[in-house]
């Protein structure tokens, strides 16, 4: 066999078989590698536990948790919601949210705000025992306090609002954040408040004209909120500093809405009982059930309250009631609910109204709704004809009349009813006939959901984490 020139060019093949060895080390791990990864199953939905997605653990949709305590007047709640990566709710257990309640609120501690962050570690601990543990330090924990700690003097809301930071930085495993932990303000409490009902009705992303207004009747204020036309809105009056702006723009489902939200302080239903108290004087109080001589205590303050001497009495009742609100006060604008406070001009976001808090409960106690339907349909005038019921009741006869009614609430039932009648028609302009829907709890998806503000700022701090 002739012998190769050095400079005789070599075959590709020659190339191949001088190089073999070289070339089998390189290929051979590649082979390998490939036939693990074709192996392998893929990403598809029979790869995953149906035990996981039941019991909501982080799974490929992405299922998350957010803790909302809403601390209250009256009491402090924890609510607890899962959703998944399209910001749908899924189930915790057989409910699409836990809910737990106790009282009294924060605000009640005044003089001890370690007492006051205390309170919550009942609520803390059954919020955590629903929560993965794997999830618990990426499940955020918000503390949304509203009226009742917006009332106390000077520094005491923030003593007790670092109280419940420090409580939840050292006591618990969920993600918490200083700022996470406030004093809502009213426009706030009212916005989340409309989300929490338009998202459960499925109104989010709809025109404005489709969606529900709200009205929110807690312990200390009470929010009206509404979604109103681009022209309207255009047509707020201007704010002074430190006011709260009566329109506000949120993005929701891909639609811009206007929203026009306004939390009258002092107008909550425990606080405005001290307010028809401080209305009506030193004289018997037409609006205190016959036969009740004692005292009511808001907000730190203490008043001696004694029946009329005629007993209680709706019209009379209502002309006190009406001073309170300031219903004649002077208004600089197009149209005024009371208060010389911009109404946001009514139209097609107001027409239907869910009304919502100490509205149902009262319902409820006075006994013309069944407190065990969650939406019921009734008009103000409802209000009235149980005022006039409760009105000519004697404080003894009725415990039995009213047996729902707690014993500290009982005096102050006739009011109660004489206010909300009066709120909702020469406050808030509603004719005394018209429908509007009583709501505790939203349907949804086969089961209800509490109608109250933690679950649109649930939903506002989920989107901020996306």
């Amino acid at each position: 066999m002739l012998k190769r020139n050095k400079y005789q060019q070599e075959s590709f093949s020659d190339k191949i078989y001088r190089f073999r060895g070289v070339i089998l080390l390189i290929t051979l791990p590649l082979l390998l590698i490939s036939f693990v990864l074709y192996m392998m199953p893929g990403p598809t939905d029979e790869g995953f536990s149906p035990r996981k997605m039941k019991t909501g653990l982080l799974d490929s949709n992405g299922n998350r948790y957010a803790v909302i305590f809403d601390a209250g007047s009256s009491g402090s709640r924890v609510h607890v919601f899962c959703f998944d990566k399209n910001l749908d709710l899924v189930p915790i257990g057989n409910e699409l949210e836990l809910f737990v309640q106790k009282k009294p609120g924060l605000s009640a501690y005044a003089s001890n705000p370690q007492d006051a962050a205390n309170s919550l570690v009942s609520l803390l601990e059954k919020a955590e025992a629903v929560v993965p543990k794997n999830l618990l330090a990426k499940t955020p924990v918000k503390v949304g306090a509203t009226a009742g700690l917006r009332q106390l003097d000077g520094d005491t809301p923030e003593r007790i609002l670092q109280a419940v930071r420090d409580l939840l930085k050292d006591k618990s495993d969920l993600k918490s954040e200083s700022d996470w932990v406030t004093v809502l303000d009213g426009t706030q409490e009212g916005a989340f408040q409309w989300v929490t009902v338009n998202y459960l009705l499925g109104k989010l992303g709809k025109e404005y004209s489709d969606t529900v207004g709200v009205v929110d009747l807690g312990g200390g204020s009470v929010q009206m909120a509404y979604a109103v036309s681009e022209s309207d809105a255009a047509k707020a009056p201007k704010i002074s500093n430190g006011e709260e702006a009566y329109v506000r723009d949120m993005y929701l489902k891909g639609k811009k809405y206007h929203l026009y939200v306004h939390s009258y302080l002092h107008y909550g239903l425990l606080a405005a009982r001290a307010e028809i108290i401080k209305a009506v004087g030193n004289s018997g109080n037409p609006c205190i059930l016959e036969g009740y001589n004692g005292s009511y205590k808001y907000g730190g303050v203490g008043y001696e309250v004694s029946t009329s001497p005629s007993g209680a009495d709706v019209d009379s009742c209502k002309s006190f009631v009406a001073k309170a609100l300031k219903v004649n006060e002077t208004c600089t604008h197009m149209k005024c609910s009371f208060g010389g406070v911009w109404s946001g001009g009514g139209g097609d976001g107001q027409k239907n109204l869910f009304v919502a808090s100490f509205f149902f409960d009262r319902a409820a106690e006075a006994g013309f709704i069944n407190s065990k339907e969650p939406v019921v349909t009734v008009r103000p005038s409802d209000f009235k004809e149980a005022a006039v019921r409760a009105c000519g009741t004697k404080i003894e006869e009725g415990k039995s009349k009213y047996p729902n009614v707690e014993d500290g609430n009982l005096p102050f039932l006739c009011m109660d009813l004489v206010y909300q009648y009066t709120l909702l028609v020469d406050g808030f302009g509603l004719k005394p006939s018209q429908k509007m829907t009583l709501v505790k709890q939203v349907p949804f998806r086969n089961s209800f959901v509490e109608a109250a503000w933690p679950l649109g700022s649930a939903i506002d701090v989920m989107s901020s984490l996306a």
